[in-house]
């Protein structure tokens, strides 16, 4: 087989035709008529969005300031869960991946378009298996398709001790669903290796286990309560 071939030469498994998708991009197995439901779910988390947003401050501005007066409340309402809106900002914040990615400008991209990586077709294969009924990773050589690609060698190549592992499409995916690649791939490094909170250790030992059967909140949830949230 030619190891020289990259995503834009590959064909990965067949695309889930269309169909209507719920809040998150995933598509509907079962359609149910829950308006009223789902309008008291909008009012409380419009509620909660507003809580948050005076908590975190204009860009994450005052969440270290509040997180050191108030570290039990940060950790209620994050217990509670994040607003789906805010997600992906608070997810860099509580992790510290935002430093690392203000401390290593252009390292991304260099690791993207520079490096070569010994795993690339391990994750070309596994791309298409990746979150195969989110429209977001539906369409061959698609955006999401493409984003993962380059998160996962990019981590492939900056921690070779690791490189990539099976499994680790899910972490990536789940990050690139509120975040941009650049900033999905310095939280899965400060997830799988460390930034300002100790380091998920053997989290990637075990990622397909822990990842996949979770749901798409539980999965950063676990490491961010269970490893990370030691206020």
């Amino acid at each position: 087989m030619d190891r020289s071939r990259g995503i834009n030469d590959y064909e990965p498994g067949p695309v889930p035709s269309e169909s209507r998708v719920d809040r998150y991009g995933f598509i509907k197995q079962n359609v149910s008529n829950s308006s009223a439901a789902e309008g008291l779910g909008k009012s409380r988390e419009a509620r909660r969005v507003r809580k948050w947003r005076k908590m975190i401050g204009v860009g994450g501005s005052d969440w270290k300031h509040y997180v050191r007066r108030k570290p039990h409340v940060v950790k209620r309402r994050i217990r509670k869960g994040i607003p789906d809106c805010l997600r992906g900002l608070v997810w860099q914040l509580i992790s510290g991946s935002r430093d690392l990615l203000l401390m290593n400008p252009g390292v991304y991209e260099q690791l993207v378009i520079y490096e070569t990586s010994a795993s690339e077709l391990d994750i070309i294969r596994d791309i298409s298996r990746t979150f195969p009924t989110h429209v977001f990773f539906q369409q061959r050589h698609g955006p999401g398709q493409r984003s993962l690609y380059n998160v996962l060698k990019a981590y492939s190549v900056f921690d070779r001790a690791v490189g990539y592992v099976q499994g680790m499409g899910f972490l990536a995916g789940l990050l690139l669903l509120y975040m941009s690649e650049e900033d999905a791939f310095w939280l899965l490094v400060a997830l799988l290796k460390g930034a300002v909170h100790a380091p998920m250790e053997g989290l990637y030992q075990d990622l397909e286990k822990i990842v996949i059967p979770l749901s798409l909140t539980q999965a950063l949830t676990y490491g961010f309560i269970a490893a990370y949230i030691s206020f």
